[in-house]
């Protein structure tokens, strides 16, 4: 609808709708079902974790689908305007900070932990809070949350400035995929994972990480210097050279 036929915002300033997007099967999904229902979307944003300055948070596959195919289509096919976020900083950079603070003075902050998550909040979470920040409107943040995620959902309710269109139309995580598939927009990467995310992350699940060992070698590789200078383990439990070893044990077996 026209700008001035909006719900005004906190203080009386028009709400800016925009789209989180991963361009995973749900946030794409959403987006396409936002479209489908007519409902107002000023911009699409994207925040890209890097390793380093050349490196993509992203698997390979999935940062090609999104920088050749996704952001073409979404632009020049639907008209949207695609608006990618980075903070300043890298994951790389952030492991051989050194620290100047606490009981670990002098020794590089390593892999982050379930403990001190810093890789959230430093890469993706102050780049999305400046870009907020920045905004003269009030924002409305659509969520890629399907119908069939309660507890996520029951987490959104708690706020009054975002919602979760799939859910509201009865959307499924299954229904998200088969939507991508007909759109042509489905990523890569779920040939060979369940679900997308930075390919260096220490939540990801065992399947994931013997994924990245076998298809990306050189992306493993990367992990290995990093726990060479990091006190901490790649996980809780394991080091990257613990989940190699588990990884070419499973590989010689029959």
């Amino acid at each position: 609808p026209p700008r001035q036929q909006r719900w005004r915002g906190v203080g009386g300033l028009f709400l800016k709708y925009i789209a989180s997007c991963s361009f995973g099967k749900d946030s794409l999904a959403m987006i396409l079902t936002i479209i489908k229902h007519g409902l107002p979307l000023d911009e699409v944003i994207y925040c890209e974790v890097m390793f380093d300055e050349h490196i993509s948070g992203e698997y390979p596959e999935h940062a090609t689908f999104i920088y050749n195919k996704a952001i073409p289509i979404l632009e020049l096919c639907y008209g949207l305007k695609v608006t990618v976020l980075r903070d300043k900083t890298t994951y790389k950079e952030n492991c051989y900070h050194i620290r100047t603070k606490g009981k670990r003075v002098g020794t590089p902050l390593g892999f982050p932990s379930r403990l001190a998550n810093w890789c959230n909040g430093y890469l993706k979470m102050r780049p999305i809070n400046a870009y907020h920040k920045s905004q003269m409107d009030t924002i409305h943040e659509y969520v890629g949350i399907a119908a069939d995620e309660p507890k996520r959902l029951e987490r959104l309710r708690k706020s009054p400035t975002s919602s979760a269109p799939l859910a509201d139309f009865g959307i499924t995580e299954a229904e998200a995929l088969e939507i991508c598939k007909e759109h042509f927009l489905l990523s890569p990467i779920y040939k060979t994972q369940e679900r997308n995310g930075c390919w260096f992350c220490h939540n990801a699940r065992i399947g994931e990480m013997r994924s990245l060992w076998k298809h990306h070698p050189e992306l493993w590789a990367e992990l290995h210097e990093i726990q060479n200078i990091s006190e901490n383990p790649f996980t809780n439990r394991a080091s990257i050279f613990d989940l190699e070893k588990r990884f070419e044990k499973e590989a010689q077996m029959p």
